[in-house]
């Protein structure tokens, strides 16, 4: 369906997909704007996301909300089957929510744990996932055990194996980092998960977008991903992927009348489908949004786009390496497109603020937001770089010599 929508903009040669950066550098309106260097944070959107949220807001302001939706239901009902397909899944098992947040929180607070379950995560876990675990156990008299790191900062997948008895009722895992450049072994630790018939959920905000996915392939019971960062989608978006399974059983912890309708006086009856997870009323704008993004992604492809970012990354980590004082602050024995670093003497807010101040968007990452990773490395507040595809090496070197300025 993307190619009908806009110019497939790639080309296959001799087996490489090649992206036409210029013509998608042209798609991507902020590029006039700076140089943003934070799909991390929250990616610069292309023309056809930015046409596809004003178009449907427009249509609501002319016809109004309801009709719009009526007029506009197989673009919006499209959205499924794109993230559906997008994710190796079936639309049945897709909820669409208002960010990744939501969605994990969907997942997880649904799932029926005794007293003494144990929860198996990472040392890179990311804040909002772990306080949720924080509070289950001090509500349902949870254990939270933490996976050791191997030599190389990823799950240890030996001593994840040992962990797990019959008290383990989750495996809940960060697959990308919001900082320090590791890509963990998801697909790995369903393998595990699966040998052992114990729950997995994955959090896949940082990956969806930068690299392709297949549910089946990773093995996970229940996936959670936002629009925003490297799938170019609005704010405001995100979905949650649930295992077929577990519909024959997951009851959400709030419903309405759209997850659940009212059969009776005193009934409700539960959707077949992952949307018992949603409720009656949405933003379809971003909704449209979130359609057109992933529909954009996939006319790239997301290995040519994991390639591109990838390498784009890695050349920042070799630029910066160059900078006096610099330190890279990433581990893994595979790295993605989040470059983490420090450089002595710059407090890393004052200068992300001062670079936003020139035109260039970068990050600065709390050690809060990965506390047991960073309290483990000892890791100060950390500047974050996350190129994109439609950055350039002349953006990071532009970057760099900004930097160096301050020094």
């Amino acid at each position: 369906m993307a190619a009908r929508l806009w110019d497939i903009r790639c080309e296959l040669v001799e087996g490489i997909v090649n992206l036409d950066i210029e013509k998608l550098r042209a798609e991507t309106p902020g590029i006039s704007e700076g140089i943003h260097l934070l799909a991390s944070g929250s990616a610069l959107m292309p023309q056809p996301v930015i046409d596809a949220v004003i178009n449907h807001t427009k249509l609501e302001a002319r016809l109004g909300g309801y009709e719009a939706q009526a007029q506009m239901a197989g673009m919006l009902e499209n959205v499924y089957d794109v993230v559906a397909a997008h994710l190796g899944s079936d639309r049945r098992e897709i909820a669409l929510t208002e960010n990744a947040t939501v969605a994990w929180c969907q997942a997880f607070y649904a799932l029926p744990f005794k007293p003494g379950t144990r929860i198996l995560t990472c040392e890179a876990e990311y804040a909002a996932n772990y306080v949720a675990f924080l509070q289950r156990a001090k509500k349902d008299d949870l254990d939270i055990d933490v996976v050791p790191s191997d030599a190389s900062g990823a799950v240890d997948l030996e001593a994840l194996e040992t962990m797990i008895d019959d008290r383990v009722g989750l495996i809940a895992m960060t697959w990308i980092p919001t900082n320090g450049g590791l890509v963990n072994p998801a697909a790995e630790v369903g393998r595990i998960a699966k040998k052992h018939n114990v729950t997995y959920l994955l959090d896949a905000c940082q990956a969806v977008g930068q690299m392709p996915v297949d549910v089946g392939a990773i093995g996970c019971d229940f996936l959670s991903a936002t629009g925003r960062k490297f799938l170019r989608g609005p704010r405001g978006s995100g979905f949650l992927y649930v295992a077929r399974k577990w519909l024959e059983t997951l009851e959400p912890v709030m419903i309405d009348h759209f997850a659940a309708p009212w059969v009776a006086k005193d009934k409700y009856q539960l959707r077949d489908d992952a949307r018992r997870f949603e409720t009656w009323e949405n933003s379809y704008a971003l909704r449209a949004g979130l359609g057109a993004a992933v529909e954009y992604a996939a006319a790239l492809g997301l290995a040519a786009i994991q390639n591109r970012v990838w390498k784009l990354a890695s050349t920042c980590r070799d630029m910066l390496k160059q900078l006096p004082g610099a330190k890279i602050r990433d581990i893994g024995a595979q790295q993605c497109a989040i470059v983490s670093f420090t450089i002595d003497g710059l407090e890393p807010r004052e200068t992300v603020a001062v670079l936003r101040q020139q035109g260039i968007a970068i990050g600065a990452s709390d050690p809060s937001s990965t506390r047991l990773d960073a309290e483990a490395r000892k890791l100060p507040v950390v500047m974050r770089v996350a190129p994109h595809y439609y950055n350039t090496e002349h953006d990071l070197e532009q970057f760099i010599q900004a930097v160096r300025r301050l020094l």
